[in-house]
């Protein structure tokens, strides 16, 4: 039998609509359009009903004839969910108050979405973490209440099951799949203590054993928080406002594991600069990290938080998994020009690279073969695209295909923009054009996954420019002479000069000490640059200073 073609959910300025996915790409003859505005359209999580707010009503129709489920007369409505079974519908709209209702009307209602009666009404002020989080067989529901998680079990929302009591949750996250329910919960730090986030498993929620881990950490003024797909670890992006050494625009950011096993890490990154994106695998063994400054890198880590595979390079600020995992897009869109690799995960080998100028959105399609990108508003105005949907289907619906190397030819058409040439003042246009320097050096892909004797295994750009470092100080070696003039006293080391006795006098061995203290700095600092690492500014402008501090050092052993 042959799989289902996706739908593809459209809303904006022009109303909603529901496209056939590919090869077709053509309006759904099953769903009458709505041509009302809509900011807000959703899937069932089974892909068996679509829903969306234009302004008037909420409607919700079966996917499979457009039949209508619901209708709810919420003009005010703003945001809409389904519970995972299709029992509830969440809707919210902005908190407001009224000379009628000086405290305000319950914001947040629960429908039951087959009969349309109102099962609870909830105060929720904030649209952050609006929605509650529920067990995939809808047994626990969560939400955040007044900075501590509130319980619920079987749909019942007139009595709290259980509490989790601890001061000032900011923000949670509840784990997928079916249960144990397991939730991840984010206090921020005050008065000098760090922030943190705890891992639990419900309904063990109190208690000092209760925790299954716990990772602190300081610069955080919020945190995004992803649970793998197993539900066994969770990456957690901590972030602050204001980077307070002026080195980045965006704040600064750290990342950090926790498995419910109890370990948690730090993930060391090789480069200094912002976390574009972290995103897991769906195979919940590894994940992928876009970092750095541009040229930002990307690199695949396992759950030991070791590198296994670095991207090198290039103009990218987010991770993209297809549903499968066996591929993966690196892409630069937003303030980026939309270029994208496509990787074969398995292989590490490069697919293909296309690009999409000016996309703001990407998703990759239930099947694992096609994407889609846009660009919504608003960066585009005019008739203003707002949201796009892939119609969702469950795991295991569409097996993963082989990948294909050789470029094909597609009837939808291509995005790739034509190619550009660097600007040339008028002036200079008729001289011949001058080979252009680069700003920054690039690094190639490199596989870091340790090899049978525990040495890393090296792609061949990199075993190159290693055999290259290699030769280059062997020829230095070769190149000094066996005897130096009489006239020019050889330069003291630092490594000699730490041998050496100490001069009697405690003022200049400080002296010395500290400069051998500089100078070993410097040592380790230039052999992280033989490896390839991209120092900082004031590390480069600390070795240019070598010279001068050996001075230092020869006459402070010459004249104690």
């Amino acid at each position: 039998m042959a799989p289902p073609i996706p739908l593809l959910a459209v809303c904006g300025s022009d109303g909603t609509s529901l496209l056939c996915g590919p090869p077709r790409c053509e309006q759904y003859s099953s769903f009458q359009r709505d041509s009302r505005p809509s900011r807000n359209l959703t899937f069932s999580r089974d892909g068996t009903l679509v829903g969306w707010c234009n302004g008037h009503n909420v409607s919700v129709v079966k996917c499979a004839d457009g039949s209508v489920v619901s209708t709810f007369d919420l003009p005010k409505t703003a945001l809409l969910e389904f519970s995972p079974l299709n029992n509830i519908l969440v809707t919210w709209q902005p908190y407001t108050k009224t000379q009628d209702s000086p405290q305000g009307e319950a914001n947040l209602q629960l429908w039951e979405l087959q009969s349309g009666r109102l099962v609870k009404a909830l105060y929720q002020k904030k649209v952050d973490s609006w929605c509650p989080k529920w067990s995939e067989d809808e047994n626990v529901c969560v939400r955040n209440v007044n900075n501590e998680l509130h319980f619920f079990e079987n749909n019942d929302f007139n009595s709290i099951a259980n509490k989790l009591h601890m001061q000032k949750v900011s923000d949670f996250a509840a784990s997928p799949g079916p249960q144990p329910c397991k939730v991840a919960i984010y206090v921020p730090g005050s008065k000098g203590a760090p922030s943190f986030v705890r891992l639990y498993q419900y309904p063990v929620l109190g208690g000092p054993g209760a925790a299954l881990a716990n990772k602190s950490f300081f610069k955080a003024d919020k945190v995004a928080m992803q649970w793998n797909q197993k539900a066994s670890a969770v990456l957690v992006t901590a972030s602050t406002e204001v980077d307070k050494s002026g080195a980045s625009y965006y704040g600064e950011q750290t990342l950090h594991y926790l498995g419910v096993n109890g370990e948690t890490a730090m993930v060391q990154l090789a480069k200094n600069g912002p976390i574009y994106d972290a995103s897991w695998s769906p195979n919940s063994s590894e994940f992928c990290v876009v970092y750095g400054f541009m040229p930002a890198k990307a690199t695949v880590f396992n759950l030991k938080c070791e590198a296994v595979f670095d991207f090198g390079t290039g103009p990218r600020n987010a991770a993209y998994y297809s549903p499968q995992g066996h591929i993966l897009v690196l892409a630069g869109f937003g303030n980026l020009r939309g270029k994208m690799e496509v990787w074969d995960v398995k292989k590490y080998k490069q697919v293909s690279t296309p690009e999409a100028p000016d996309a703001t959105f990407f998703s990759w399609c239930p099947d694992g073969e096609h994407i889609v990108t846009a660009t919504c508003a608003p960066r585009l105005r005019g008739a203003e695209l707002w949201d796009v949907r892939w119609q969702p289907f469950l795991d295991g619906t569409f097996p993963e295909r082989p990948i294909r190397y050789q470029a094909a030819p597609s009837e939808l058409g291509s995005t790739q923009a034509a190619p550009t040439q660097a600007y040339r003042p008028p002036a200079l246009r008729h001289l011949p054009a001058a080979p252009s320097s680069k700003l920054h050096e690039e690094e190639p892909p490199q596989n870091l996954r340790t090899g049978p004797g525990g040495e890393k295994s090296l792609s061949k750009a990199a075993l190159k420019n290693q055999r290259k470092r290699e030769a280059k100080k062997a020829a230095k070696l070769e190149a000094k002479p066996d005897t130096e003039p009489q006239s020019a006293p050889a330069p003291v080391s630092h490594s000699q000069s730490e041998a050496s006795s100490g001069s009697g006098d405690p003022e200049m061995d400080k002296k010395i000490k500290n400069l051998n203290k500089k100078l070993k700095a410097i040592e380790e600092l230039k052999e992280q640059q033989a490896s390839g690492k991209v120092l900082q500014k004031n590390q480069v402008e600390k070795i240019q200073k070598e010279e001068q501090l050996l001075k230092e050092l020869q006459a402070l052993q010459v004249n104690p």
